[in-house]
């Protein structure tokens, strides 16, 4: 991605829009017509052509590899400090493991005099837990938090002690980045240390490629899962010790965690 020559003009603006897992259908009213009003759109190329039906013939694409997520949150900046209108383009919600964090982690950084007139907007998308907590009930009802698995920006130390701890207090669990071609073994380690606080039988939602060709969403069980039932595009929500499985018929069955936590 190749930054414009800066002549700063005050008129740019900036939104960071999360565009949900990918179908049109979860993507924010704001969302849309920002996109289809903008001058240049920034991002990853699969979340680019995930909105393509939006763009305009006289917008303009900036493609960036998925792992320089600083390096597309300062192209996004110059471009708007030059008075174009853009949208950073994040999958689900920009503020869950997206790119506001690293716009406003550039702009503490560098602290760049060229950005300061930049009007910045975050617009909110539906993030994976969300949805995939949608499409098969209620998982999240109660207190859950979010862990990435992923120990390229933390250690794995980290990683580990946060499990822990969300396992002894009884959250129900979302964790991103699961798995990875080179991270094989960080869901299998998970699992092990949920295994000392969770009965085997705890309600696990796997939900891969959500709102996207190809999406899947299974439900199995702590000591049912392994390693090869997930990627990088698949989201895993695990139950707390009071999440249930509700058979509606035959062939619907529902997964939610009670409102209430008994004393």
């Amino acid at each position: 991605m190749t930054a414009p020559s800066l002549t700063l003009n005050p008129s740019g603006k900036l939104a960071i829009v999360g565009i949900g897992p990918g179908s049109l259908a979860w993507m924010s009213p704001e969302v849309q017509t920002i996109l289809q009003t903008a001058t240049d759109w920034v991002g990853y190329q699969t979340y680019l052509d995930l909105v393509e039906p939006l763009r305009a013939a006289t917008t303009q694409r900036h493609v960036s590899d998925n792992r320089v997520e600083l390096e597309r949150a300062r192209a996004a900046l110059d471009l708007a400090a030059i008075g174009r209108t853009v949208a950073l383009i994040s999958s689900g919600d920009p503020g869950i493991y997206a790119m506001a964090a690293a716009v406003f982690e550039v702009l503490e950084r560098e602290a760049s005099p060229v950005w300061a007139a930049v009007t910045i907007q975050v617009c909110p998308g539906i993030s994976a837990m969300q949805a995939a907590a949608a499409l098969v009930g209620a998982p999240l009802g109660h207190d859950f938090c979010a862990i990435s698995l992923s120990d390229i920006l933390k250690p794995w130390t980290a990683i580990a002690a946060r499990i822990e701890a969300a396992a002894r207090a009884d959250f129900v669990i979302a964790f991103y980045n699961p798995v990875s071609k080179q991270r094989t073994w960080q869901l299998e380690q998970a699992q092990a240390i949920l295994r000392q606080w969770r009965s085997p039988q705890t309600p696990v939602v796997l939900a891969r490629n959500l709102g996207r060709t190809g999406q899947t969403v299974t439900v199995k069980t702590l000591g049912e899962l392994v390693s090869t039932d997930a990627d990088m595009r698949t989201v895993v929500l695990v139950g707390s010790s009071q999440t249930r499985i509700v058979q509606q018929s035959h062939d619907r069955q529902w997964v939610y965690t009670p409102r209430f936590y008994p004393s």
